[in-house]
């Protein structure tokens, strides 16, 4: 005879949350606003003779009462039960919160460690200048290497490779290249 709220213990709490739903609307205060019109037209008109309520209106009032003592419960209901969703939500968005947290952490201490290892790194424009800087070296020493062998030493080296001696592995000429032609096989 009476609803089984107890198969589903939601299902009350389902229903408190739309009928505090329900009377937030604009709807329901219209619908209210026309019941109670027709309730005073009727009773104070006495049209075809009904006059159950008559002026001050006692019944109305007793409904009204019984009205709000079920809905300010239902309303209560229906708010607690926003509340537990609202705390959950918020334990989820702290703990999403603590999770970005970390990572954001973990993530600083990751780039702090990248900076700290690319200082120790050589860049490209460092390396070049030490390659330019050999190549000068290798071509002064080249140089000096030809003004030498112009003189006594290149005929005692003539002589001895020409005897038989050990010969050793001349190291390549090196020409300085002009800045705006490119090395063989290279493109800019």
């Amino acid at each position: 005879m009476f609803p089984n709220f107890a198969s589903d213990p939601d299902a009350f709490g389902r229903f408190a949350e739309r009928f505090a739903r329900y009377m937030g609307t604009a709807n329901f205060l219209f619908y209210m606003t026309i019941f109670v019109i027709v309730w005073v037209l009727i009773n104070v008109v006495g049209l075809y003779g009904f006059q159950w309520d008559p002026y001050p209106f006692i019944l109305l009032n007793l409904f009204f009462s019984t009205q709000a003592s079920y809905a300010a419960p239902l309303i209560l209901l229906a708010q607690n039960r926003q509340d537990d969703r609202d705390r959950v939500t918020i334990e989820q968005d702290r703990a999403r919160d603590e999770r970005n947290l970390a990572d954001t952490e973990y993530l600083t201490r990751e780039v702090a460690a990248l900076r700290i290892s690319l200082r120790e790194i050589a860049t490209r424009d460092f390396v070049r200048s030490e390659l330019r800087s050999l190549l000068e070296e290798l071509v002064a020493a080249q140089e000096t290497e030809e003004d030498a062998e112009a003189g006594p030493i290149a005929e005692k080296r003539e002589r001895r490779d020409s005897k038989g001696g050990p010969k050793t592995q001349a190291i390549p000429r090196i020409r300085p290249l002009s800045t705006g032609t490119p090395a063989p096989g290279r493109s800019n």
